[in-house]
């Protein structure tokens, strides 16, 4: 009786724990309400799935060799690891694919800012050419045709598929996309040995005037949100928000990524053009890349080679190690 107690008890310790529903965790501590939901799109459980789904169905894109996924790797913290993504026909985009954290929190998106609600946003990447290069209705038209989608749509919104309750769906599963327990976040929870000697520094350097990343990159979400040209703009380059706007002085302007898991996100920048953590804070500290566009604020900084170093250690203290090895986020 003994041994069968003790291979029932082995039993129950090695039997996985059920998967977590996709909706359940709640702000992390230290962030801010995230934004209010649109009316016609709560965000359930079953809207969140059938949006994971979607994520990473190639049926989506034009020739179905393509997902939402193929340019958002959950790995990597739904960035992608090339400068460019290639899609459909292999053509290649023109930005590099932005991380996908805690765009809940977030009032426009894309780069540009062209999308001013996420339902808006999951859309765009399926009809644009240089992506899914799919029109939304056929997108609609191929998953009713799978019974399974069809049942799936029913139970979520109650019709069948539908182009705006395909959005609405695509955009609930990135809403569930919420990382903020990083090293740096047990830290500030009170974990005194959550982040080592070099991380505390780079973290204290990074709230100071004397490097003010802080302004861009607050507490919380670590972006505020708004459209910046932080050198990396170069004449004859991409000229970012000034094409939604049209205004002169948004040239050259992108919008402030969030730094969450920004260690494992590579490469950086709009463009893609630095590789590496380090490469970024060599950037800033020649004060950009010179041209005269850039925001007065970019200056050079009088960094040393120790502080550099620091704040790299910093960076790689935002990793989320349990957000970005989640199996929730993965496909089946």
């Amino acid at each position: 009786m003994k041994r069968l107690a003790a291979l029932l008890a082995l039993a129950a310790c090695t039997e996985e724990a059920p998967e977590r529903s996709l909706t359940e965790q709640l702000p992390p501590a230290g962030f801010p309400a995230p934004e209010p939901l649109p009316a016609e799109n709560a965000l359930t459980e079953a809207r969140a799935q059938l949006g994971r789904r979607l994520f990473f169905d190639r049926r989506l894109s034009r020739d179905g060799s393509v997902s939402c996924a193929t340019c958002h790797h959950p790995q990597a913290a739904f960035a992608d690891p090339a400068p460019l993504s290639t899609a459909v026909s292999n053509r290649r985009g023109t930005r590099n694919a932005p991380a996908l954290v805690n765009l809940a929190w977030s009032r426009s998106f894309f780069w540009d800012g062209r999308a001013p609600a996420l339902e808006e946003q999951t859309g765009k990447p399926i009809e644009n050419p240089d992506e899914m290069d799919l029109p939304l209705g056929e997108a609609a038209r191929r998953v009713a045709a799978d019974p399974s989608y069809a049942r799936a749509f029913t139970a979520a919104y109650g019709a069948a598929p539908s182009e705006a309750d395909l959005r609405r769906a695509l955009a609930s599963f990135v809403r569930t996309l919420v990382s903020g327990d990083s090293p740096y976040d047990r830290f500030l929870r009170g974990d005194a040995q959550a982040l080592d000697p070099a991380a505390r520094r780079g973290l204290a350097l990074f709230e100071a005037e004397k490097s003010g990343c802080f302004h861009c990159h607050p507490a919380g979400t670590l972006t505020n949100d708004g459209f910046f040209n932080n050198g990396s703009f170069v004449e004859g380059g991409d000229p970012g928000r000034q094409t939604v706007t049209g205004l002169a002085g948004d040239r050259g302007k992108f919008k402030v990524p969030g730094l969450r898991n920004v260690a494992v996100t590579a490469p950086y920048m709009h463009d893609g053009s630095l590789a590496t953590l380090e490469a970024v804070i060599e950037q800033y500290a020649r004060g950009g890349r010179g041209d005269p566009t850039t925001d007065p604020s970019i200056t050079p900084l009088s960094l040393t080679a120790g502080e550099k170093a620091d704040l790299v250690a910093f960076l790689r203290a935002l990793t989320d190690q349990a957000f970005v090895t989640d199996r929730r986020y993965h496909g089946d």
